[in-house]
């Protein structure tokens, strides 16, 4: 049982401050993904955890026990880290070994923690093999192994399929959610590739200029923004966010963006939502698969042109110019024609979302 909690974390580079007031708490048996830009203070934090990067000020405890002050031979974590860091002069069994031989393990233990390792890696047939002989995605596998043969307290995960290609990063995403399952470890996993995020976390802890921005399941974070920041960070293609205006319309609601007389139809009980937003400082997001497109005009449709279309096989994304601004919608595959074709266009309430335009918070109007 390992929980793993971070409480007002701050931490400098001489005058820059990296980490502001960070404060988290990760169950036991958790996978933990650490998401955002290169710079954001992801890494740092996982350093701090582990041990590799002091803290100016805080707390970081391991089972509630404060660990700051240990080092991090101490802490009983292990890391895995982009660079395989193999050594290559010793075989795939004497890698995984390796941490073990440190401690003095007798050499029967040694040989059944290595083989169970690697049964659970499904690496048994490379035990003999150099570094040099394997693919990329078996490299990261022993990488992983040896960092799981001495049955760490939590493992801690940079980036680690970041320098893979395409294909062996879908594998390799499986395989850690696969282990992670199987092993039950608490997990801390750092990326910036939102997909692997979505993929494997039971958490997303959203990190931008080193502050936290949102702590929530992948639905909750996708589903349900706390800021245009994690709204236009998180989803592929990202959220469209646009200006708007929001006026009674008879018994309903009417938002206008991009300067069209037409606005949007939305339920009347919109506006007692905005808390004063309503003439402006607002801000309308809507995700692609929010705005639906019909070649009939019908109620709720304002009339659109189709500027762009992106073909991806299983669906298309469209870019649509309404007024002056431009929305993206999903459709499937080969419903426009193509650029400069006039099509018709209207948005889902209950996928629409509502910012503060200076503050970037979210109002959290839910119709």
């Amino acid at each position: 049982m390992t929980q793993i909690e971070l409480r007002g974390i701050q931490k400098f580079f001489g005058a820059v401050q990296v980490i502001h007031n960070l404060n988290l708490a990760i169950a036991d048996n958790e996978f933990i993904v650490l998401l955002g830009q290169s710079g954001c203070g992801k890494t740092t934090t996982l350093r701090a955890v582990a041990g590799l990067e002091t803290i100016d000020e805080g707390d970081i405890l391991i089972d509630g026990k404060a660990v700051q002050h240990l080092k991090a031979a101490d802490r009983d974590i292990a890391m895995v880290f982009q660079s395989f860091s193999l050594y290559p002069h010793m075989n795939v069994y004497e890698n995984i070994a390796f941490p073990l031989r440190a401690t003095r393990m007798s050499g029967g233990e040694v040989d059944k923690a290595v083989r169970e390792v690697g049964k659970v890696l499904r690496i048994t047939d490379l035990l003999d093999k150099k570094p040099s002989a394997l693919s990329g995605g078996d490299m990261q596998r022993v990488a992983i192994g040896r960092a799981l043969v001495r049955r760490p307290k939590a493992m801690l995960m940079d980036e680690p399929i970041g320098a893979l290609d395409a294909k062996l990063r879908e594998e390799m995403r499986a395989e850690i959610k696969r282990l992670h399952v199987k092993q039950g470890s608490t997990t801390v996993y750092v990326t910036h590739d939102q997909i692997e995020a979505m993929s494997l976390a039971d958490r997303i802890v959203i990190m931008h200029e080193g502050f936290l921005q949102q702590v929530g399941s992948p639905d909750e974070v996708y589903s349900h923004p706390a800021n245009l920041f994690v709204a236009q960070f998180v989803g592929s293609p990202v959220m469209n966010v646009v200006a708007a205006t929001v006026a009674q319309n008879g018994s309903g609601a009417e938002v206008k963006v991009g300067g069209l007389d037409k606005g949007f139809e939305f339920p009347g009980g919109l506006l007692s939502k905005l808390n004063g937003h309503a003439a402006g400082g607002l801000k309308l997001g809507i995700r692609p698969e929010g705005v639906a497109i019909s070649r009939e005009a019908g109620a709720g449709f304002v009339p659109v042109e189709i500027q762009l279309v992106e073909s991806l096989g299983s669906h298309d994304i469209v870019d649509l110019k309404v007024g002056s601004e431009l929305l993206r919608a999903r459709t499937k595959s080969g419903f426009a024609s193509g650029a400069g074709e006039r099509v018709y266009a209207r948005i889902e309430p209950s996928q629409a979302h509502f910012f503060d335009a200076a503050s970037g918070k979210s109002l959290g109007v839910r119709l």
